[in-house]
């Protein structure tokens, strides 16, 4: 099945799809209020991201924890943060650096 790049206003999604129509009904399920911009079907079954790119240098990695943490809250990023808190004894300020950095990684 092949792969699908699907951007959307907000969000760039990759699921594999049997179609074009297939990967703009995954877009419009998840993101139904989202007017779907682009459709690209990828030429391999592979997507790379570029650490460089994405400013993780070794300082700050995807955590496990935070994104757990952000699943359980559904997102809600005060809640994520009191939910790190909680799982780690991290301080305020390293706990909300933890869970911003995992959303902004594509959480």
């Amino acid at each position: 099945m092949p792969l699908y790049e699907i951007e959307t206003e907000s969000h760039i999604m990759l699921s594999w799809a049997s179609s074009t129509e297939q990967a703009e009904h995954i877009a419009m399920q998840h993101y139904p209020e989202e007017r779907v911009i682009r459709i690209t079907k990828r030429p391999r079954d592979l997507w790379v991201i570029s650490k460089g790119l994405l400013g993780l240098n070794g300082k700050s990695m995807p955590c496990d924890v935070a994104r757990d943490c952000l699943t359980r809250a559904s997102g809600d990023k005060l809640h994520a943060i009191r939910l790190y808190m909680l799982e780690t004894g991290a301080d305020l300020h390293e706990s909300q650096r933890a869970i911003e950095t995992n959303m902004s990684m594509g959480w």
